[in-house]
C-alpha cells in the first residue's frame, strides 16, 4: 500500500476477475484513487454510437503503468487538476468492431493478431477536471469539470492532433501542455495524433492477444 494522499484514502490494490490479474492488470484507481471514470465506451456517447462495455466496465491497466500514473496524477492534483479516464484496457473483439466502424487507421488502429497499446492494458486516453461551480452541463463528471481541450474525445479531425495549434484555443493548448507535461513526467507518451493518448512503456510490443472482461 502506498503513503496516503491528503485529503484522499490511500491507494489499495483493488479486486479484480482472476482473468484480469493472470496478465498483469489491475483496477487504475490502486495507482490514482481519485481518478474520474468517464468511460465512454461503456455509453452510447462514442463514435460507435454502441455500448461496446458492460455499464459497470472498470478502467484497467497493466500494473507496469501505475508507477507513471501514479506521478502524473501527483503533479496535477498540486495544480488542482484531476484526471479523468476515456478508456483504458480496450479488448481485441472491442478493437475489432471500432475498426469496422472507421476502418482508418490513421485514427482507429488496425487489430492485428497480436496485442498492443491499450488491448495490451499499456495506454490510457485521458483528459483533464476541475472543481469548478459554474461548469456547463456538457462538460461534468461527477463531482468535476471537464476543462475544454478544444476538442472533445474521438474528434477525428486536425485540431484533435496534440501539437495543433490552428482552431484550438490558448487556454486549451496550454491545457494540453500541462497534461503532456504531467505524464511525460511520469514516463508517459502522447501519441502525436490524439491529444488525449498516452502509451506507457512496452505499448508497441506485439504480445499474444488479451481478451479479458472489463467489468
Amino acid at each position: 500500500m502506498s503513503a496516503p494522499v491528503a485529503g484522499l484514502a490511500p491507494s489499495v490494490r483493488m479486486p479484480v476477475d482472476r482473468r484480469v490479474s493472470a496478465v498483469g492488470f489491475v483496477d487504475v484507481r490502486t495507482a490514482v484513487p481519485d481518478a474520474v471514470l468517464d468511460l465512454r465506451y461503456a455509453t452510447t456517447d462514442n463514435f460507435v454510437g454502441e455500448r461496446l462495455y458492460p455499464p459497470n466496465a472498470r478502467c484497467l491497466v497493466h500494473e507496469s503503468m501505475t508507477p507513471g500514473l501514479r506521478a502524473a496524477a501527483r503533479i496535477l492534483r498540486a495544480r488542482g487538476e484531476a484526471l479523468v479516464f476515456w478508456d483504458c484496457y480496450r479488448p481485441h473483439s472491442v478493437q475489432q468492431r471500432m475498426f469496422a466502424k472507421v476502418p482508418d487507421p490513421a485514427w482507429v488502429a488496425r487489430p492485428g493478431p497480436y496485442s498492443t497499446s491499450h488491448e495490451a492494458g499499456r495506454s490510457v486516453d485521458v483528459t483533464l477536471a476541475v472543481r469548478r461551480p459554474d461548469c456547463p452541463a456538457a462538460r461534468v463528471v461527477d463531482d468535476r469539470c471537464r476543462l475544454d481541450m478544444g476538442t472533445d474525445f474521438d474528434s477525428f479531425t486536425p485540431r484533435a492532433t496534440a501539437y495543433a495549434t490552428d482552431g484550438v484555443s490558448a487556454p486549451a493548448r496550454a491545457a494540453r501542455a500541462r497534461l503532456r507535461e504531467a505524464m511525460a513526467a511520469g514516463g508517459l507518451t502522447v501519441y502525436a495524433g490524439e491529444w488525449w493518448h498516452f502509451d506507457g512503456p512496452g505499448a508497441d510490443v506485439r504480445r499474444p492477444v488479451i481478451d479479458v472482461p472489463v467489468a
